[in-house]
């Protein structure tokens, strides 16, 4: 019977396409890789990749080993999820990764659902941003991530996935609550204002920069940041103006000037997870606390509408 964890390993050469991008999704060396690698072909009596230049490539069995081997990985986890809600229970360890904003406004929320509702379920979180948590998500250092997709932005759908909306979320603006941006009733009333922005790569920051531009406005990024807690603590300070995501809003702008903005832009936020566990109870568990604990969260009714 073939190795299962080495037809893992061929599966990753070809989803990363390099032995050195395997070992380190894999925390090994690339000469254990290529051992494992190794073993697969004696098993199999089959030349499954070979060396051109610098560079290891499948041959063609190995291609098509490698695509049974993801289509037998999904099926053995879809046979764990039947087998676990056959049980009835939700429990053992779910790993999950989630940026930050849902980390503040909805983990613990979620986390107590859990703990009450399924006490023999322990949930793992980790902080990584989209793109990273996708990447955990493939090579199986997660169960389940959370997403967002930003308007105008493409959305990001990852083959052999199984994506679920959760919630949309509005982006607002933040002003301070003193100063000289503090009455601005209109974008083009801050086209000198220093912004607090992210990055210019990230998904925020390239949503934020668009959307100024599209209004006419060139932002002077003063700073530049990930961190929406700190993005807000240099507007209630009074050295920025920044955008917040809604589910923030209500527990952590005090001492700010909160605002829609115009078009009333929303993000979607939304958990994945690998098609063949898309059933197993302790996932459905934590997707249903996380909606949950959506539902709790304070109504933004009553925000003034900012103009052009």
């Amino acid at each position: 019977m073939l190795n299962l964890h080495r037809l893992f390993l061929l599966h990753e050469l070809r989803r990363l396409e390099t032995m050195t991008a395997v070992a380190n999704a894999h925390s090994m060396s690339p000469s254990a890789v290529s051992q494992q690698l190794s073993h697969l072909e004696r098993e199999t009596k089959t030349t499954l990749f070979q060396q051109v230049g610098r560079r290891v490539v499948l041959t063609d069995a190995g291609v098509q080993l490698a695509r049974r081997a993801e289509e037998m990985l999904g099926l053995l986890e879809t046979a764990e999820a039947e087998l676990a809600l056959a049980q009835g229970e939700a429990s053992g360890l779910l790993r999950a990764a989630s940026f930050q904003t849902p980390m503040i406004a909805l983990a613990p929320a979620a986390v107590s659902v859990l703990a009450q509702q399924h006490p023999q379920l322990q949930l793992e979180m980790s902080q990584q941003e989209v793109e990273a948590a996708y990447e955990g998500l493939l090579a199986h250092r997660f169960d389940v991530i959370l997403g967002e997709d930003y308007p105008g932005g493409q959305r990001v759908v990852r083959r052999g996935t199984d994506r679920e909306a959760l919630l949309r979320d509005p982006l607002l603006l933040v002003l301070p609550d003193a100063g000289p941006w503090a009455d601005a009733q209109t974008l083009g009333d801050l086209a000198d204002a220093p912004w607090a922005l992210d990055p210019s790569g990230s998904r925020t920051g390239i949503w934020a920069r668009t959307f100024l531009r599209q209004a006419g406005l060139e932002p002077r990024v003063s700073f530049t940041t990930s961190d929406p807690l700190l993005q807000v603590h240099l507007v209630r300070t009074g050295h920025a103006v920044a955008f917040v995501p809604g589910i923030i809003a209500s527990e952590h702008l005090g001492g700010t000037r909160v605002v829609r903005l115009p078009g009333d832009p929303h993000r979607s936020l939304y958990t994945a997870a690998r098609a063949g566990a898309a059933g197993h109870p302790s996932l459905l568990a934590f997707r249903a606390a996380l909606l949950e604990a959506a539902g709790t969260l304070s109504s933004l009714e009553g925000l003034e509408h900012f103009r052009h």
